[in-house]
Order: C-alpha cells, then sequence, then structure tokens
C-alpha cells in the first residue's frame, strides 16, 4: 500500500513538472511573439517602464510598484480591441499610442514624456507579452 502511495506521489510530481514546463515553454513562444511583431526586446520593455514611471498611472502586471488607478490597468493589453478607446490594437499605433498619445487624442489624461521610438518599441513588446 505505502509503495503504490509513492509511485502516485511521483506520478503527481512529474505530471506538475511537465505542466510548468508547457507553461514556461508557452511564455517564451509569447514573449518571441510580441519582440517580432514590435521590433523591441521586452525585457529592456520592462525596464523602461520602470524608468518612466508607467506605473505611477497604471496597474502594470511584472512591474514591482506599478499599482497606478489613474490609466486603466494594462494586463490583457494583448487581447483588447482598441488602445485608448481610439485606436485598433496594432503593434504600430500602441506605439504611437506610447510616444505621442495627446497626439491621437488631445483630451487623453496620459502624458506626452518623451519616449524614444527603440523605446516605445521595447515598451510595446513588453505590453504584448500580457495576454
Amino acid at each position: 500500500m505505502r509503495r503504490g502511495g509513492i509511485i502516485i506521489g511521483l506520478l503527481v510530481v512529474i505530471a506538475v513538472l511537465v505542466a510548468l514546463y508547457a507553461m514556461s515553454a508557452q511564455d517564451r513562444s509569447i514573449e518571441q511573439s510580441a519582440m517580432a511583431m514590435t521590433g523591441g526586446d521586452f525585457q529592456r520593455g520592462k525596464a523602461a517602464i520602470s524608468n518612466f514611471g508607467c506605473g505611477s498611472c497604471h496597474t502594470i502586471p511584472g512591474i514591482a510598484g506599478a499599482e497606478g488607478r489613474v490609466g486603466p490597468p494594462l494586463q490583457g493589453i494583448a487581447g483588447r480591441m482598441y488602445i485608448g478607446g481610439v485606436l485598433t490594437n496594432t503593434p504600430e499605433n500602441l506605439m504611437r499610442w506610447i510616444r505621442d498619445p495627446k497626439k491621437i487624442d488631445e483630451k487623453t489624461a496620459m502624458p506626452v514624456i518623451g519616449i524614444s521610438e527603440s523605446d516605445a518599441k521595447d515598451i510595446a513588446a513588453y505590453l504584448y507579452t500580457l495576454n
């Protein structure tokens, strides 16, 4: 009886490890896809989000202290239809919005903070990992 319990326990551990590996592979696939779509690097984007203080207005998963309540939470932004309520959610539009939201909607509360094209690509790459 004890031997059977050990075998079942081992099978459960193996199943959990396989599931974790599969989730890790899926995460890598999402990250690679986000970088291919934007031409940016999601790791640099994560750092840029912190450096530019995006979390002071937005709640952003994976960013320490990003618990802002001024702008919308960014979890799931990759699957949203619109950006800022006015642009179709495409990588090009997201990068435009990140760089100069006032040019798209002069009434938006989102500030223009001088984000470069390169940083916008990196930030968009990170945001597109948030499903």
